[in-house]
This record gives structure tokens, C-alpha cells and sequence, in this order.
């Protein structure tokens, strides 16, 4: 028989073991080795059966157990310790309490968070990100109130068939199970938020907490009685289920999530948001929240959706179409229309703000997530350099008439948190060598005065770990395909800690390529195979449930792995988690990735690598296009004009072999006698020294406060003040100068200065004549645009310079003057462009309004002497 309902009992601890409690609810734990040492002492037996879980630790222990620890002193001054740690490390000042003009607290939204394998609320790249966000943003003091949803079967676990197809399991999670306390009201009743749903149905949301360090993290949780079926399955599971299915989700991360925020703050005491960051599409509809909230305050749509606006840092994480959320635009006016709308938010605008450009007027069959989320905040990011260039043209038609380069989406290159990541012995070390590098993220230049011999002998203590737990896994795996205990002898013998060891882990959508090392298998084989120089490669990932084609790469990979002749040198590990991803980036000497540029919007599991003296083997995507130096690892060419995939594949893979065989695997095995390889070391430290301190979540914090909370914040302050007299202010300015936009002309420019042979060091003077129309000069921004140009006469890479007014007509014409600087030789021309200017924008773009010359206008062609 099965249970009808699955609950946890958790343990009753004594008084003197009450600060136990309190450290296992506090997820700091995760990244605080220290903390982790004293779960270990508490029953070291049952710490190994429960996986290094403390809430199931404290589950499992007997209490004869717990009374023995009652009466341990020395336990018991442990255990004192660790409380007063965690205490100061909660209330005491840090980095971010040393800033002024920064905002009191942040909202960030994301529908997935990796913070531990004991909280499984994440599937890849994305989650894991949020998580390191959160536990920097602990560390630095920075005031990050987050928000998501709490899915009672997580993504899922993942095992194989015989045939090594991938299976999907959905293991019930018991919040109850979790370290997580249910947000409550005075009276002890649970915080609820509700969102109406159309056809007079209502969905229901209980509030979970996580304290992850000083954050407090928000997860939302519609299995509860008040729901209807369907309503309680929303949060059943990550990326789960249909179109439907999906709304309702971010429906509640959005929407419900700006509500969960303020019960939260009324009951906690919490500061409120000053500033919203949108992690990705999914949580969008919290802005729509937030101008219902002003809206229903009494100001107009547009007001409020500039005081939303002027606060909200929204973070694109795809460089491709397929990958944003796009809903039937009938399925949003349902939802916001009819008798279900809100009475100060017209459906008719919500889904403007979706529609996609270009398409033709009135057409809004297509709501797309990431368009509104963009459209609903003043400042936008990729998150890497390259990614951001990739953003910047694939959401050009949101800013139309602007060169790529001026569409305002900025980049913060993702970082990943060290002390999550990075093995302990390497940690250990770097405190006892380095301890400026620890505290303060500085000093990495210091890693050259450690011994080669130090670095080498913990590189092999990583690696024979991952090895030892590959076997564990890769026997239970095959244990679960059906073979028997008598025919596994041979994994005793899987992989070798004395080895060159490729590491390759991810998500498995057809671009990242899995299987592109087995574009030659002959060769792949003699690699594997090699008899003075051998590598072993250990693979895991997991395919969407609903990805058929993932699965058919996994399977691909499964079979060549299963055969006798390469299996001891080549594994597929199932059920790609946190805990064997920290595994691999501590274990492996190379992290090898290989997608087809430019999608991989950044990429961090080979940050976490490199942190661990790893060596990356990556295609020049992402992170590793922006900070490869030529010596701090090696970059598979790529044949990015060739059209034909399979031929571009069989470059590229060919490129991957050629490094392999004659660049890493002579440099790693390249020694004098059994000490360790010199030239491998050197590019060890180099990538240490290099890397090592733009690849940290602190450095992608600092960079998200400096550049885009703190500006954030001071736009939403200046429109909030004085009753919003400012938002009001903007938008009926904007609602003017976008009206009266046809009437601005560029009419005629005039030049002079030069003479008929313009040389080097040079100025041109500029006259422009722009009509305009019902604005006023102090509404625009009169610029010249200048610099190389192209075959077609386009500039390239222009430079730009202000125009000054010099008259003002009756007849709404004005002369702007100024000079152009003749500051390079060659093919050399300007243009003239009038652009809307206010205090309060963020990027001359942000109307997507612009007025240039119908013809070019006094181009100068030829070569400045």
C-alpha cells in the first residue's frame, strides 16, 4: 500500500542543542565547511546515510543520541561557537554597509534557485546562478529580499533505461523535510496571497521561507486545501506541464510574488523594495503588479509605469528566440480581461507591452515575456560581454531606428561563488597562504609564491575523490539498468586518479553539443586509449522531460561509453545535481564545452573549473569569448561562416581532437622524473592569477550594485518623491514629445571649416536646421554622428557630439551649431541626428525616438591627410 500523504516528524532537540536548530535552518551551512564539521560530529553514521543533509540529519538521529550531546561539553562549545559565528556573520557590517546612495532593500525575482542539493528547487545554469547571487549578496551585506516558488517534486531525478535512454522521476518533497519555515501571521495563521483567476476561480499561495545567510528567500506554495485542482498543481514542478500550466506559474511568481513580498515586509519588519531585479521573463508580470498597486494610489497608467519602470533591472539569459516564454496573446486578456481584469490596468495595454515588434499593427496574437519585461524596466543587462552584443541585436526592434550598438542593453558577466564551488584543500590553502585573498578577493598575483608541489598534490586528492565517487555512482546506475552486483567487477577499475581527466557537464540542448566528441569515435577512441598519454572524460547532464532529441544525445553518448574496450575511460553520471557538479569542477583537470557560438549566453561551470586550478577547453562563447587570454586555457576553433551544420560539426570537432591529442594531454603529461609537470602548472597559476578574481559572484555583485542598483534606486526615489510629481511630470512629457515626434525634421545641414583638402587634427563646423514642430529645443537632443565609414557609406563605430541651440524661430525652427574633431585619416563622414533628452532618461534610446537626414547629409568621402 502506498501512503495517501507523505509528512516529516522533525526531532524535539533539548534546550542546551537548541542553537543546532538554529543553524540547520540557515542555509549558510552550505558554503561554511566549519558548520558542516559539527553536523558530522553529531552522528557521523547517519550524516553519511543522509547524504551531508542537517534537516534530515536531525531527523534520523536517535534520541539517545541527543541527550549524550546534551551533556558534551566540549560538543557543547562547539556548538556555542558556531552559533556565535553565525550571529556575527548575520548582524555585522560588510562591504555594502561602507556605500551611500544605495537602496535600503532589492527584490529578485527568479523561478529557480540552486543554494544546496538538500533544497532541489533548481534545473540548470539559471537556478544556479540565483543561488550564487544570493549567497554573494550575503557575504557583501547587500539587502536582497528574494522570491520564487516552491515546487513539491522539484525538476526531477534522472536514471537510465538498459538502453540508455533517460528516465525521469518525480520524488515528492515535504516542505516539512526542507529548511524552510512557513511565513505566518500574528495569530499563527499561514500568510497567504491570492490571485484571481478567470471564470471566478482563485488561486491560494502559502508563504515558505529560506534563510539563505542574511537573505531571506520567498517560495511560494499553492498545494493547499482553499485550491481547486488544477490551482494546486501549479507549483507541482519546475517547467512541467502545457501553456497553461506554465501561466499560471508566472502568474504566481510575478504577481503572486510582489504580494508575498509585502505580507512579508508588514509581518517580518522588512524594509521595502526600493528596487526590483527581474531574473529572466518568467517573473514579468511583477511589474504589471506594481503599476496595478500605484494605479489604484491614484496615479494614471502611464505614470505608474514610469515609477515601475525607473526601478526595475530586468536580466536577459538567452541568446535565442526559442528560449523566452512567448504565450497566445488571447490567453493574457483572459487573464486581465473580461471579468477578471483590474479596473485601473486596460487590458489593452497590458498586452501592448508583450506585443513583439514588428509585427503588424494591431497584431498581438503573440505575448512575449521578455519584450514586456524590457518594456517595463529602464535598465537591462546580458550577462556576458558577448551576450550582451547577441541581446543587443536580436531586441533591436524594440529601438528601431538606432544602431545596434546604442540599444540600451548594458552586460554584467556572471560569477560564481567561491566558496560553494571551490574544493576545501584549495580554500585551506589559500587561507594559510593567501589570507588577503580570502577576506578581501585580492592578492590573487600572490598564487605564483605557492609551490607547484602544493597545488599539484591537491589537484590529485580532488581528482582521486571524483573518481571514487564516480564509481559509487556508476555502479548504482547500473545497478538500476538491471545488471547484477557479479557482473559490475569491472568499475573497481573505472577511471584513474594518476589520469588526464576532461570534464564536460550541462544541461543537454542540441547547441551545447554533447555529443560533438563523437564526431570521430576511431579517434575519440585513441585518445581515451592513448598508452604513454590516456584521457578519461566524465559526462553528466540532463534533457527537458519533453526534449526527445536531448534524450537521443544522452543515449548516443550512454552507448559509446557502455562499450568494453573504452568504459573505464569514458562515463555517463546520471542525475547531474549540485553535489556531483561540485564534484567534477573540484576533480576534473579540464572542463571542456563546446556549443555552437554565440549561444551560450555566458556559461559559469567553467568558472567554477578554473577556480579549482582546472583548465578550460572551450569553445570562445560566453565568459570564455570575453576573458581567454591565450595561456589560461585553450580555445576550440570554430568555423562560424560555414552553413552546413554537419560540416561545421566535423571542423570543429576536428579542432577539439587536434588540442586534445597535441596540445593538453602533451602539456599534462610533460614532467621531469614524478614531480609535477612545470608548464602545466605554470598555465594553472596563470589561469588562477588571471581568472580568479573576475570569475567571483562578489565582483558580478559590486558590479549589479554600482552600475544598476544604485542608479535604480536614485531614478525610482526621484520619480517617487513629492507624491510621484515627477512621474507625472515624465510621462505627460513623454505622452507629448512621442505625439508630437512626426513634426522633428533634420531640414539642412551646412559645413565649413576645412577647406577643400581636410586634414588630421582638423575641425568641421556643422550648422543644422531642425524643424521642431511643437516641441520645444530644451525636448531634444541635436547630435553629430561621426567617424570611419563603411563601403555603403554607414559609420562605423561613430562617435558622437552635442550641437548647441543658436536661434529659435516662430515657426518652430532652430539652428543648432557645433565642430566635429577630424581625429582619424582614412574614409572619413558625419550625419546629424535629433533624439528625445530628458533628465530622467536612461539611454538616448529609451523613447526608441529618432530624426535624422532623409539623404545623408554633407557626407565628406575621400581621406583626411
Amino acid at each position: 500500500m502506498r501512503a495517501i500523504r507523505r509528512f516529516t516528524v522533525r526531532t524535539v532537540l533539548p534546550g542546551e542543542l537548541a542553537a543546532l536548530g538554529e543553524l540547520v535552518q540557515n542555509l549558510r551551512w552550505s558554503w561554511h565547511p566549519e558548520t558542516m564539521d559539527l553536523f558530522a560530529e553529531v552522528d557521523p553514521v547517519v550524516w553519511e546515510r543522509v547524504g551531508h543533509d542537517p534537516v534530515a540529519l536531525l531527523g534520523a538521529v536517535e534520541a539517545d543520541r541527543l541527550r549524550e550531546l546534551a551533556g558534551d561539553r566540549r560538543f557543547l562549545r562547539r556548538l556555542a561557537d558556531a552559533a556565535d559565528d553565525l550571529h556575527e556573520y548575520m548582524t555585522a557590517p560588510r562591504w555594502y554597509q561602507t556605500l551611500s546612495g544605495v537602496p535600503r532593500a532589492i527584490a529578485y525575482f527568479s523561478p529557480e534557485y540552486g543554494i544546496a542539493a538538500a533544497l532541489p528547487q533548481y534545473s540548470g545554469g539559471l537556478g544556479i546562478l540565483a543561488g550564487d547571487h544570493l549567497k554573494a549578496a550575503s557575504d557583501l551585506g547587500v539587502p536582497i529580499l528574494a522570491v520564487g516558488l516552491l515546487y513539491r517534486h522539484g525538476y526531477f531525478t534522472q536514471s537510465l533505461s538498459p538502453e540508455g535512454w533517460q528516465l525521469e522521476h518525480y520524488p515528492s518533497l515535504d516542505p516539512g523535510g526542507l529548511p524552510l519555515t512557513l511565513l505566518k501571521e500574528a495569530d499563527g495563521t499561514p500568510a497567504r496571497v491570492r490571485i484571481e483567476l478567470p471564470e471566478q476561480r482563485v488561486m491560494h499561495a502559502q508563504i515558505w521561507v529560506a534563510r539563505v545567510g542574511r537573505v531571506p528567500l520567498l517560495l511560494l506554495d499553492s498545494d493547499v486545501a482553499d485550491n481547486d485542482t488544477a490551482a494546486r498543481d501549479v507549483t507541482d514542478r519546475l517547467y512541467g506541464g502545457g501553456t497553461d500550466h506554465r501561466l499560471l506559474q508566472e502568474l504566481l511568481l510575478g504577481v503572486g510574488g510582489v504580494r508575498a513580498i509585502r505580507a512579508y515586509c508588514r509581518i517580518a519588519g522588512h524594509e521595502e523594495p526600493e528596487v526590483f531585479h527581474t531574473n529572466e521573463g518568467h517573473a514579468g508580470f511583477l511589474g504589471l503588479e506594481r503599476i496595478r498597486e500605484l494605479t489604484e494610489a491614484r496615479l494614471s497608467f502611464d505614470e505608474a509605469l514610469e515609477a515601475v519602470r525607473a526601478g526595475t533591472v530586468f536580466t536577459t539569459h538567452t541568446p535565442v528566440p526559442a528560449g523566452i516564454d512567448r504565450f497566445p496573446a488571447d490567453m493574457i486578456a483572459r487573464q486581465f480581461g473580461g471579468g477578471n481584469a483590474w479596473p485601473t490596468v486596460p487590458v489593452d495595454r497590458i498586452l501592448a507591452l508583450g506585443a513583439e515588434p514588428g509585427a503588424a499593427e494591431g497584431d498581438k496574437a503573440v505575448f512575449n515575456m521578455a519584450v514586456m519585461g524590457m518594456r517595463l524596466a529602464q535598465r537591462v543587462n546580458g550577462v556576458s560581454e558577448l551576450h550582451g552584443e547577441v541581446s543587443r541585436e536580436m531586441f533591436q526592434g524594440l529601438w528601431p531606428g538606432f544602431d545596434v550598438a546604442e540599444v540600451p542593453i548594458g552586460s554584467i558577466t556572471n560569477g560564481v561563488h567561491a566558496p560553494t564551488w571551490v574544493g576545501r584543500e584549495i580554500m585551506e590553502l589559500a587561507g594559510r597562504e593567501l589570507p588577503s585573498l580570502v577576506e578581501r578577493a585580492q592578492g590573487w598575483e600572490g598564487v605564483q609564491k605557492i609551490s607547484d608541489a602544493d597545488i599539484w598534490e591537491i589537484r590529485r586528492k580532488l581528482r582521486a575523490r571524483l573518481v571514487e565517487a564516480a564509481r559509487v555512482r556508476l555502479r548504482k546506475s547500473w545497478r538500476d539498468r538491471g545488471a547484477s552486483q557479479a557482473e559490475l567487477g569491472w568499475i573497481d577499475d573505472v577511471l584513474d586518479p594518476d589520469v588526464l581527466t576532461i570534464g564536460f557537464a550541462r544541461r543537454v540542448p542540441s547547441y551545447k553539443r554533447l555529443t560533438l566528441m563523437l564526431s570521430d569515435p576511431d579517434r575519440l577512441r585513441r585518445i581515451l586509449l592513448h598508452p604513454e598519454r590516456p584521457v578519461q572524460i566524465v559526462i553528466a547532464g540532463k534533457a527537458h522531460p519533453a526534449d526527445e532529441g536531448g534524450k537521443k544525445l544522452i543515449q548516443q553518448i550512454v552507448g559509446f561509453a557502455d562499450a568494453e574496450d573504452v568504459r573505464h575511460r569514458i562515463v555517463f553520471l546520471p542525475d547531474y545535481d549540485m553535489a556531483l557538479g561540485q564534484l567534477l569542477v573540484q576533480g576534473c583537470d579540464v572542463w571542456m564545452n563546446n556549443p555552437l557560438r554565440p549561444l551560450e549566453a555566458c556559461g559559469t561551470s567553467g568558472m567554477k573549473a578554473a577556480l579549482n586550478g582546472g583548465l578550460n577547453l572551450s569553445i570562445r562563447d560566453g565568459w570564455w569569448d570575453e576573458w581567454y587570454d591565450g595561456t589560461n586555457g585553450w580555445a576550440i576553433p570554430t568555423a562560424d561562416g560555414v552553413a552546413d551544420p554537419e560540416r561545421r560539426d566535423e571542423l570543429e570537432a576536428a579542432g577539439l581532437y587536434d588540442l586534445i591529442e597535441h596540445e593538453v594531454a602533451d602539456r599534462f603529461y610533460d614532467r621531469a622524473g614524478d614531480g609535477p609537470p612545470r608548464r602545466w602548472m605554470e598555465m594553472v597559476k596563470h589561469t588562477l592569477t588571471s581568472l580568479g578574481p573576475k570569475v567571483l559572484a562578489g565582483r558580478m555583485l559590486r558590479d549589479y550594485v554600482t552600475e544598476l542598483y544604485a542608479p535604480a534606486a536614485r531614478s525610482a526615489g526621484a520619480l517617487a518623491a513629492d507624491g510621484y510629481a515627477a512621474a507625472r511630470h515624465f510621462a505627460a512629457w513623454k505622452l507629448r514629445v512621442s505625439g508630437a515626434w512626426p513634426g522633428v525634421r533634420v531640414e539642412h545641414v551646412e559645413t565649413g571649416g576645412v577647406g577643400d583638402t581636410p586634414q588630421l587634427g582638423a575641425t568641421l563646423d556643422l550648422r543644422a536646421t531642425i524643424a521642431l514642430g511643437e516641441l520645444e529645443a530644451s525636448d531634444v537632443r541635436v547630435q553629430a554622428a561621426y567617424g570611419r565609414v563603411g563601403a555603403h557609406d554607414e559609420l562605423e563605430q561613430p562617435e558622437y557630439t552635442d550641437l548647441s541651440v543658436e536661434t529659435v524661430c516662430d515657426d518652430g525652427t532652430a539652428y543648432f551649431t557645433g565642430a566635429v574633431p577630424l581625429s582619424r585619416t582614412g574614409s572619413f563622414g558625419y550625419t546629424v541626428r535629433v533624439v528625445p533628452s530628458h533628465p530622467l532618461m536612461a539611454s538616448p534610446a529609451e523613447l526608441g525616438l529618432i530624426a535624422v537626414p532623409e539623404e545623408p547629409a554633407g557626407m565628406t568621402n575621400g581621406t583626411l591627410r
